[in-house]
């Protein structure tokens, strides 16, 4: 283990910290709220701590598969731990814990919440919960890997260990240069959002902190009522278009703006993820519409529902409790599912279900005709048996850490429904689970202690596809080579 390496890069992660911290200050500052040094002691934490870098250049820069997801999953901890104290030091959040879950559940893009009112917090704060979502859609680390030159040997195991997705791959040769195009259309279709609900008769400072919250596919809203609130279907549309669209393979835009969209097209992952938002919708609009009696709210709602579950962003306009139980099923179903590998959004992600139904048909075909020679291909392509493997030992490691979540949550003694899907939306970072607990109205603040710390192990393990976080657990890994 490369500890010298390890301490180099985290103390620059939180240098980095430090300087986005002065957004939220900045906001602070704007609208006069007096509560500075909520935001300024976490900025000197910080910096003293990213001035260690300077001191810190290890000899041996090298950055292995070990070292990798250490430092992941290191830095998304501190970071938490770090980015909590702004909520916590200005009353905000008056317990630490609560403050930290909030926090993982901001930088993982989970949007769970322990709050019962929301609109009376300081703006600064406001802004920092949900620009948490932004900076954690994307990834910390991808982050870091575009706006400081490395060698891609140096940051191929960080940015292996923080994406999401059976396998990474680069738009261009070089990592740094792939991380600053994936940034600049993050950036760019977050204005656009941002343009648009302006447009639509949204505020100012609702339109950027709904636009970060969407674009990280996160879910921390500025209202008790969420995007219910705006009571505008224009705002409503809009918000599901782009939840839709922050879901999908970033690549697949990098591919529009070269004029590729036969690739667009053919992407297996892409029609398959558009199908099931298509069938999900259509089946809970006519499930819903006795409710409603009127078929464009019910398409409305549904449309807005299952993309906000899909996506992994946890908006609501509609109180999906109430719904009948195939329609809480299929949402149910989707926040298993997530969005696409490459996308910002969470769950299993939609290319590892394909492989798995590829997978066991193969399977059951194989124990039919043992003499024959079958392959999985997506996107008409042979998947390596590598991938197939390691698509399994992390279905296991899923279920494992699901099994075991849901046995110390059952600790609290709430109903069995809101026990399992309080881990199934935080495992998968949804936010809103079923139940009137923990649904669209409820949030976690009854939660036990115990229960919140498993709950924020369960979001930055989804966040980081479970590996970078069991790594941390497993005494082998910190012993001196």
């Amino acid at each position: 283990m490369n500890y010298k390496v390890i301490s180099y890069v985290l103390s620059k992660i939180m240098g980095i910290e430090a300087i986005v911290l002065l957004l939220p200050l900045m906001v602070a500052f704007y609208y006069r709220e007096g509560n500075y040094l909520c935001f300024l002691i976490p900025i000197l934490i910080c910096a003293a701590i990213g001035v260690l870098s300077l001191f810190l250049k290890p000899k041996d820069k090298r950055i292995y598969a070990k070292e990798g997801f250490v430092i992941v999953g290191l830095a998304w901890i501190f970071m938490s731990l770090a980015g909590a104290l702004p909520a916590y030091l200005s009353g905000a959040i008056p317990s630490y814990i609560d403050s930290f879950f909030e926090t993982v559940s901001g930088f993982t893009t989970t949007g769970a919440t322990i709050l019962n009112a929301i609109e009376g917090l300081p703006k600064g704060v406001l802004f920092w919960r949900s620009f948490t979502h932004w900076l954690g859609g994307m990834g910390v680390l991808v982050f870091l890997i575009a706006i400081v030159p490395k060698s891609d040997t140096a940051t191929m195991h960080l940015v292996r260990a923080e994406s999401t997705g059976p396998k990474i791959g680069k738009l261009t040769s070089k990592l740094n240069v792939s991380a600053r195009i994936l940034y600049t259309i993050y950036t760019v279709l977050t204005v656009i959002l941002v343009l648009l609900l302006l447009i639509g008769g949204m505020p100012f400072f609702d339109s950027v902190v709904t636009a970060f919250g969407t674009a990280g596919t996160g879910g921390f809203a500025v209202k008790n009522a969420s995007i219910a609130a705006y009571n505008s279907p224009y705002i409503t549309y809009v918000i599901s278009i782009f939840m839709t669209l922050f879901a999908v393979n970033f690549s697949m835009f990098y591919f529009m703006i070269l004029g590729k969209f036969g690739m667009v097209f053919r992407n297996e992952e892409l029609r398959t993820f558009l199908l099931i938002i298509f069938v999900s919708v259509g089946i809970i609009s006519f499930n819903i519409y006795p409710l409603y009696n009127n078929a464009e709210m019910s398409f409305r709602d549904a449309l807005f529902q299952v993309t906000a579950t899909i996506s992994t962003t946890g908006f609501s306009t509609a109180d999906f409790v109430k719904w009948p139980y195939l329609s809480q099923g299929i949402l149910l179903m989707l926040m298993f599912f997530g969005g696409c590998a490459g996308s910002t959004g969470g769950g299993m992600k939609i290319i590892r279900i394909i492989m798995l139904v590829k997978s066991t048909s193969k399977d059951v075909r194989k124990m039919l005709s043992p003499r024959s020679v079958l392959t999985v291909k997506v996107d008409k392509k042979p998947v390596e048996a590598s991938v197939l493997t390691g698509l399994k030992v992390y279905l296991m490691a899923y279920l494992i850490v699901l099994v075991t979540s849901v046995l110390l949550i059952c600790i609290n003694n709430f109903d069995m429904t809101t026990n399992i899907t309080s881990v199934i939306t935080c495992l998968n970072n949804v936010g809103p689970g079923l139940g009137d607990l923990i649904g669209p109205t409820g949030n976690f603040s009854s939660f036990s202690v115990l229960s919140k710390i498993v709950l924020c192990f369960d979001m930055l393990a989804g966040r980081l596809d479970i590996f970078p976080v069991l790594v941390l657990l497993t005494p082998t890994t910190w012993k001196m080579k």
